[in-house]
């Protein structure tokens, strides 16, 4: 005979190293736990319903790190143009190296700050220039951040961008790649920084052409190709990099969505790059010595949060993939994106829940060590039994394969 749970428990099972158990006393009680991490994901030039804008996913970060110890994130999810939150919890990553964060090839080393330089696109007119270096000084003198020094390209950047006609999402190019690259290669050599902000001269859109985003709908013009000048730097010199475009301001629209008004209320989006950059960790290629530098490893993820039909993406499969240390993975239903890439259709199990309210929830208990089904009404059915005892000199034991269940 062989019973099955109706619906599957999460795996809870304990991770330890070196680096994550932290052990304190008190004259009342001896606390040892490990560290809770969770990723957050939200892809970019997607059209996220959140996180498809102007920072507009950063109040999901916010919740999260309130109840995780430490939250793994990108760019997409915390720049927000003018606006930013400092989380001391928070990890500012590049997309390119979350993936290879979550494949187990690259770790993660805190710093207390980074050696931040700006490249400067040679296309940029003077009068953009002087704000973005308006920028740069302003962070240096009122918050502090060490911007050690700018650079500008030999050759113009020729930023490109445009729809994927089969998916949907925005993609582009950059004409000159060399020429950004031999820029970032002066700064690192010249210097000694160790994080690099890129502000790319973009096309100048019609406002036609951009009424559905500022209203709040849509997908981000901008964004794929950002993801491609990020990715171009941080492959080649594993550093932490980001993008901030340089446009013409549009005319003042009456009425704007929330979401999208980060990026209307001052002349640059340069502001939360520096931010996130002076205290993005490092990135370091795995070997044995990066334990013993205090690095996070992708065997140290305990959840993952994502929309429900962005899961294609190299770092997640590489997270549901993980047999040894696979994370919860957990899709939200509200955050819907131009993609149709589920976990049903690619195979993996995952926890879909409906909105970041429930996201949060599950992973509170998750930490807590909960199984979250029995925080819901009649969700903890009678335990089941498998059967291995063997009839007619076969085993009947029947395997249980699950791919998702809801929450």
């Amino acid at each position: 005979m062989s019973l099955t749970l109706n619906l599957p428990t999460p795996s809870f099972s304990p991770r330890y190293n070196n680096r994550t158990i932290s052990c304190s006393f008190s004259s009342q009680s001896l606390k040892c736990k490990r560290d809770y991490t969770s990723v957050m994901i939200v892809p970019t030039g997607v059209g996220a319903a959140i996180g498809g804008f102007a920072g507009d996913s950063l109040p999901v970060a916010r919740a999260l790190s309130s109840v995780v110890d430490c939250l793994i994130t990108h760019p997409n999810v915390l720049n927000a143009a003018m606006l930013y939150w400092p989380m001391p919890n928070t990890l500012y990553v590049e997309g390119y190296a979350l993936d290879r964060f979550a494949e187990g090839s690259w770790a993660l080393q805190p710093v207390h700050q980074n050696r931040v330089g700006i490249v400067l696109d040679a296309g940029i007119e003077e009068e953009l220039r002087i704000r973005q270096l308006q920028v740069a000084d302003a962070a240096r003198a009122s918050l502090g951040l060490p911007v050690v020094e700018y650079i500008v390209t030999d050759t113009p950047l020729e930023v490109e961008k445009w729809i994927d006609p089969k998916t949907g999402k925005s993609t582009g190019r950059i004409k000159h790649p060399d020429s950004l690259l031999r820029a970032v290669q002066t700064l690192v050599s010249r210097s000694k920084v160790n994080a690099v902000a890129v502000v790319g001269r973009f096309p100048d859109d019609d406002t036609d052409d951009v009424d559905e985003y500022r209203q709040g709908l849509g997908v981000d013009l901008l964004a794929g190709v950002e993801a491609v000048i990020s990715h171009l730097v941080v492959k080649e010199f594993q550093i932490p990099c980001a993008h901030a475009p340089a446009m013409a301001p549009i005319p003042l629209s009456p009425s704007l969505s929330p979401k999208s008004a980060a990026e209307e209320i001052g002349y640059t989006f340069l502001p939360c790059v520096l931010a996130g950059l002076s205290k993005a960790p490092q990135y370091l290629v795995m070997h044995s010595e990066s334990m013993e530098k205090g690095c996070i490893l992708g065997s140290d993820v305990d959840s993952v949060v994502l929309p429900k039909d962005a899961c294609g993406g190299d770092g997640t499969l590489a997270f549901a993939r993980n047999e040894k240390h696979k994370p919860l993975i957990i899709t939200v239903d509200e955050n819907e994106t131009v993609l149709d890439d589920t976990a049903d259709k690619l195979g993996f199990e995952a926890l879909h829940v409906s909105n970041y309210w429930e996201a949060i929830g599950v992973i509170a208990a998750h930490k807590a060590g909960i199984d979250p089904f029995s925080l819901r009404r009649n969700k903890i059915p009678n335990i089941g039994c498998t059967s291995s005892m063997p009839v007619n000199g076969h085993s009947n034991t029947r395997e249980r394969v699950i791919n998702c269940y809801k929450f």
